[in-house]
């Protein structure tokens, strides 16, 4: 499947939608009051992104009455959406990602196991680890080009970010864990 030029509040929606249909008032309310608030919950970002992800099929929405003479949209993601949202929790992790993109990698995960089940979560999981090994030796070695011209300020921001990607290692691997822990503790 070819991958489509969708923002990551597209996704987000997207993931939310899987989870359960719900109007755009109802997603601004989960985008205001969660860790998703990164993303903007103005109706200004949530209503366009929505028309746009329905002008591509990738969701609909449907006119529901609601109490009273409420009226509201209700969106569900479609065939279409719900392939296009497998596709990108499932394709592997880049440098770039890592560099660029680490909290759609997040977001991905976060919807992984819903979208494609608890193996592709892992599977995603091992190619964060991968992209980490092959990604910590050059930024190792950079920081020992650098150690002596690099003020101590400095040097020690980019040590900063060279121990975030090593947390995140060791956290991919005790995810992994926690995954085939639970998974053998279900199965018996």
């Amino acid at each position: 499947m070819k991958r489509r030029n969708i923002p990551a509040l597209g996704y987000a929606l997207m993931g939310l939608l899987q989870q359960k249909p719900a109007s755009g008032y109802d997603l601004r309310k989960t985008f205001s009051s969660t860790s998703l608030r990164s993303y903007s919950d103005s109706p200004g970002a949530i209503y366009p992104a929505l028309s746009r992800l329905e002008k591509q099929d990738l969701i609909r929405g449907q006119i529901e009455e609601g109490k009273g003479l409420r009226r509201r949209q209700i969106f569900r993601l479609t065939p279409k959406g719900l392939a296009e949202l497998k596709n990108w929790v499932v394709s592997p992790v880049t440098r770039d990602d890592l560099i660029w993109n680490l909290g759609q990698v997040l977001l991905r995960f976060a919807f992984s196991e819903q979208a494609v089940g608890p193996a592709a979560s892992i599977e995603l999981l091992k190619s964060v680890q991968h992209a980490l090994r092959e990604h910590l030796p050059a930024l190792q070695h950079e920081l020992k080009l650098m150690k002596p011209v690099a003020t101590i300020s400095g040097r020690l921001a980019f040590e900063s970010g060279i121990r975030q990607y090593e947390c995140l290692l060791a956290w991919t691997r005790h995810a992994i864990s926690t995954f085939e822990k639970e998974r053998k503790e279900g199965s018996s």
